[in-house]
């Protein structure tokens, strides 16, 4: 009884104001220092400050969003806060919100990755190294399972995933081929058995919470009504703004430049994330680790730790990648070596985030044009049902490099072990957060390194 008329109450609560873009900027900023806990974690903050406590939007456009970023390649939290910030605030108001989600977690990363760099092989920092290795293998072990648990509901999605794994396991085949044989192989279920390639996105809307400024039956804004030279103009400046750093790249250092191979290879990254972060990180490894040798297995593990710890989307990690990438690589020159790393984890950030914006700023107007239920397509469900094998095989990799670090030839390094299955139980049996986690094995592997 007393939910139903708390329920009420809330459904009688005035409209909020309407917000300025400087209120706006704020609050915006202030989600770039606090959106830790991976995308679940990040959508669920701004569920709560955005439809329950601020009420901005109301329940069922927030999903309706959700939906359509979820469709997309890239981090589905930073394209949900560009949604919301353009749909408020015109283009700006996009720009702004999804750049401010991004940029708190730039800088702390350039700052990490040069710590991690000067000070790595001191013991301490080694030791807490020694910890967090461990926990992020079970940390990506629990991402196959969190995927897998949601998409794959029959026999036949379970076999793409199979096939996925060894595809990349056993014959290295290049990540972007198994996505476009998996995609091949939904469009063509979804024709000839479309019961199995047919599940959708996040539910309806059920709560209510008070009138929105932008509610369920709120018309849609000018700015957000679909026109072909608008679309046409976005594309043309989109291009502009890609092929500019490129072409200046290329110009300054060649096409087989560090920065240009960087700009080129996140380009196609970018293109490639479907499932979130850790569907693109085995190919960002295939890469950046296995063809170009920018970083090794150990510094990548490293690297997607220090993802795991900071705010902002997990695909930062790819901060990190340029950062070592151009900084050993002295790109520069040994004096310059931290304007190089600097440079290129801003470049690289650029490129994979780019596309995000496009997307946004261009699918928008047609996402608005229905507020009917978004569903996934068959070849994105397959896609998806791929990616659980890619995730999986990541989880192999990590796990061999940190607990056999001498090869299979050597012993297993039973603390690793140790600190990796009590790492797995944490997550999964008493579902501890990924920081606490983190934090409680990074204590470990110190005491245990210390002591050896």
């Amino acid at each position: 009884m007393t939910k139903t008329c708390d329920t009420a109450v809330e459904a009688d609560l005035p409209r909020p104001e309407p917000i300025g873009l400087r209120e706006a900027f704020w609050f915006w900023l202030k989600l770039g220092f606090i959106s830790f806990g991976g995308p679940a974690g990040q959508i669920s903050i701004m569920h709560q400050e955005l439809v329950e406590r601020r009420r901005w939007i109301s329940e069922r456009r927030f999903l309706h969003a959700l939906n359509y970023c979820m469709l997309l390649p890239g981090p589905e939290a930073q394209q949900l806060a560009t949604y919301i910030g353009w749909l408020m605030h015109r283009t700006w108001g996009g720009v702004i919100a999804g750049a401010l989600f991004v940029l708190p977690s730039l800088f702390i990363l350039v700052a990490l990755s040069w710590m991690y760099i000067a000070f790595g092989e001191v013991p301490v920092v080694a030791g807490l190294f020694y910890g967090i290795k461990p926990a992020v293998t079970a940390i990506v072990v629990q991402a196959a399972h969190r995927i897998g648990s949601r998409a794959l509901k029959n026999n036949w999605l379970w076999a793409i995933a199979a096939a996925s794994f060894i595809a990349i396991f056993a014959f290295d085949v290049p990540f972007p081929l198994i996505v476009l044989g998996a995609a091949l192989i939904g469009y063509a279920g979804g024709r000839l058995a479309p019961a199995k390639f047919s599940t959708g996105g996040h539910g309806a809307a059920r709560a209510s919470f008070g009138a929105a400024l932008i509610d369920d039956d709120t018309p849609t804004p000018d700015h957000a009504r679909f026109s072909w030279l608008k679309l046409t103009r976005l594309v043309l400046v989109g291009a502009v703004l890609w092929a500019l750093p490129m072409g200046l790249l290329t110009a300054l250092f060649g096409w087989g430049g560090t920065l240009t191979q960087m700009g080129w290879f996140f380009t196609k990254a970018a293109l490639l994330t479907f499932g979130g972060a850790y569907a693109v990180l085995p190919y960002v490894y295939q890469g950046a680790v296995g063809h170009y040798g920018w970083l090794t297995p150990t510094q990548m593990i490293d690297g997607l730790a220090l993802g795991e710890t900071t705010p902002g989307p997990l695909i930062m990690v790819v901060a990190f990648v340029g950062f070592i990438g151009a900084y050993v690589g002295q790109v520069f020159g040994a004096d310059q070596a931290f304007l190089a790393g600097a440079l290129a984890a801003t470049l690289v950030t650029w490129f994979t985030f780019l596309p995000s914006f496009l997307f946004i700023l261009a699918g928008g107007p047609l996402v608005e044009s229905t507020h009917n239920e978004l569903k996934f397509t068959a070849p994105l469900t397959a896609i998806t049902a791929a990616v659980v094998g890619v995730i999986l095989n990541l989880a192999c990799f990590f796990g061999y490099h940190v607990l056999w670090p001498k090869g299979f030839d050597g012993a297993l390094d039973w603390p690793s072990a140790l600190i990796a299955i009590a790492a797995a139980i944490a997550l999964f049996r008493f579902k501890r957060g990924v920081i606490q986690v983190l934090l409680a094995c990074a204590l470990a592997g110190l005491a245990v390194h210390l002591l050896r």
